[in-house]
């Protein structure tokens, strides 16, 4: 008896939650026909937003230069295909056949049969996770024609011959932008979801939308700035980089901090960060139980950190010469006056260690040696196999961002945090696209993704030494960069080098971070993380996450160290703590902040809450 009801009530169950047709009919069109006009009323205080900073000359568009590109990309990409008729017609055909299955299959499901489901999306794709999408006929048809078309496309690109890996890589890049704008999870009547929720809400959900969108239009001056969390839930200094410690120095680019003990014996060699300038240093401090900077001064560590300017116009002429004196080497006579101490281990991160690299070989062709062990989180120094990020990168595109540049300076923190947002677009912008003007729902809070959106502006002079001489002209590694009248050589850095790479890393890939190891002139202990760029670095020992492989010298080919490296479980943080203590494990009392020098101020300082 009690199993017959359970069955019939999941019979019940299930069919409650089959969508029917009445799901997808307006329930109060006079409800549904007021939200649409306050839709309205919200989509013209957006187009407002837009067109005031235009109306003043406070903004200007320039898709000229980025569309010429991709026009020009792609006009490679075609002309392969269609300089020879029969490979024009087989690539049609391959089209042609694509669609042609899916409408049969669609023909022989109205008629109940059953159907192979080859075109299925690929693994780990969120769009079409709605059981509407495989059970209705309609959206069914609608996603295999969307996936076959796109894949179509990205075989088009790859089995082009004749192009150089640099056109193939941006016509790629390209394609995925394109196909992932035009998905049709990203519209209202093509995806079942939204439609069904449109319907359910009588359209409230655009009324919402409209005016997160017109709100966000606002917050940008003119350009959207999609929101991808909550930002009112995160203040800096208040549950954000909350690491207790002083601001112990200031120069034009950099603010110097100190954080206080939390040990009353410290490591004798005081500890260096120098982080990336693109987004802020607080993703080495994001909240105590992610916190590099928190666990380091757990561990005995002395910490000094990096805290760069976001810069303005006054800044435009600050080269890597500037940040190298003014943060780099200033920062370790901060170091070397506060604790009497010459010898530092220093860790760069991302841009930050590009830096530290070449502020290290100049500072050791004139005699300073201070740097007694060099970390590297996420480096390259070597750009033969640069990440994603090469796909802005020609003498072109490099030319047009200069243009922009000179008019104030620097780059708009928004168009960098675009461009790496534009790198994994499925996740970081369609979605929130979706969510937010569509569904009219607010994003969540986290804490990442307030750093991530909490944009930096580039100094023009900084931004091009760092694209021409690293991702186009791969000078570092050459022998050819050149600041203060020096040409840099890697092989001057003779001390201990700590290489961390990241296995799924599509900023400074983890074959580049290897290959960049051959360059140091000491021993070098690589280790490859899992994760990416920023989950593969940023990971507690605490949460018991990913993995880490060590195999001994970087040497030989990357792939050979990957298949012979041993795997351990969790983070890799007290690896690298002990191999810092094997150097030197001496010890004296804690030092705090202010002993031997000035205050200006509490952690996280001023610069970082500078906003672009």
């Amino acid at each position: 008896m009690d199993k017959a009801a359970d069955s019939n009530k999941t019979v019940d169950e299930t069919t409650a939650d089959t969508p029917s047709v009445q799901d997808y009919l307006i329930k109060d069109p006079e409800r549904f026909a007021i939200n649409l006009a306050r839709m309205l009323e919200q989509a013209g205080k957006a187009a407002a937003a837009w067109a005031e900073p235009r109306e003043k000359g406070e903004l200007r568009d320039s898709v000229a230069e980025p569309m010429a590109d991709v026009v020009k990309t792609f006009s490679k990409v075609t002309e392969y295909w269609l300089s020879d008729p029969t490979r024009a017609l087989e690539a049609q055909t391959r089209l042609f056949a694509g669609y042609m299955t899916v409408w049969t299959n669609s023909l022989r499901r109205a008629a109940g049969e059953e159907v192979d489901n080859e075109i299925q999306p690929d693994r780990g794709d969120k769009r079409f996770q709605d059981p509407e999408w495989g059970r209705n006929a309609f959206f069914d048809f609608l996603k295999k024609t969307y996936l076959v078309t796109s894949r179509w496309a990205s075989d088009l690109v790859e089995k082009a011959e004749g192009l150089d890996e640099h056109t193939r890589h941006k016509a790629s890049f390209y394609v995925k932008q394109i196909a992932n704008a035009i998905s049709p999870s990203n519209f209202l009547l093509t995806n079942p979801e939204l439609y069904r929720e449109t319907v359910e809400t009588n359209g409230e959900n655009l009324v919402r939308g409209m005016k997160l969108l017109a709100e966000d239009i606002a917050a940008g001056k003119g350009r959207l700035r999609l929101r991808q969390t909550d930002h009112t839930s995160f203040e800096i200094g208040r549950n954000i980089a909350v690491t207790p410690g002083k601001v112990v120095s200031r120069t034009e680019v950099a603010e110097i901090l100190q954080y206080e003990p939390a040990t009353d014996k410290v490591l004798k060699r005081p500890l260096l960060i120098c982080p990336p300038w693109i987004n802020k240093y607080y993703i080495l401090d994001l909240n105590p139980k992610k916190s590099f900077i928190r666990w380091a001064v757990e561990q005995g560590h002395t910490v000094f950190v990096i805290s760069w300017v976001n810069p303005d116009e006054r800044h435009g002429m600050k080269n890597w010469d500037a940040y190298i004196r003014e943060g780099l080497q200033h920062a370790l006579d901060v170091v070397e006056a506060t604790t009497g101490e010459r010898e530092v281990n220093a860790i760069g991160y991302c841009v930050g260690g590009t830096l530290l690299a070449a502020g290290l070989s100049l500072l050791a062709q004139e005699g300073d040696n201070r740097v007694a062990s060099a970390t590297f989180f996420a480096t390259q120094v070597d750009f033969t196999h640069a990440g994603d990020l090469m796909v802005y990168v020609d003498e072109d595109q490099i030319q047009a961002l200069e243009r922009a540049m000179g008019e104030k300076g620097y780059l708009e923190g928004t168009r960098m945090a675009t461009a790496f947002n534009l790198l994994r677009s499925g996740d970081l912008i369609w979605p929130y696209v979706v969510n937010n003007y569509m569904r009219g729902k607010e994003p969540l809070p986290f804490d990442l993704l307030y750093w991530n959106a909490d944009a930096t502006r580039m100094p023009a002079a900084n931004h091009s030494f760092y694209l021409r001489n690293c991702y186009l002209e791969n000078r570092l590694t050459k022998g050819a960069m050149e600041i203060s009248g020096r040409l840099l050589s890697l092989s001057d850095l003779k001390m201990p080098v700590y290489n961390l790479s990241t296995r799924e890393d599509h900023i400074a890939p983890a074959r580049s971070v290897f290959v960049g190891c051959q360059h140091f002139g000491g021993p070098v202990e690589f280790v490859m993380a899992g994760s990416g760029h920023i989950a593969g670095v940023v990971n507690h020992p605490s949460q018991n996450k990913y993995q880490y492989w060590t195999d001994g010298p970087p040497e030989g080919a990357f792939d050979d160290w990957v298949a012979g490296a041993k795997e351990h479980p969790g983070s890799w943080w007290p690896h690298w703590q002990a191999w810092i203590a094997y150097m030197d494990g001496a010890k004296v009392p804690a030092r705090r902040p202010g002993e031997r020098g000035e205050i200006l101020g509490d952690a996280p300082g001023t610069y970082v809450k500078v906003r672009a």
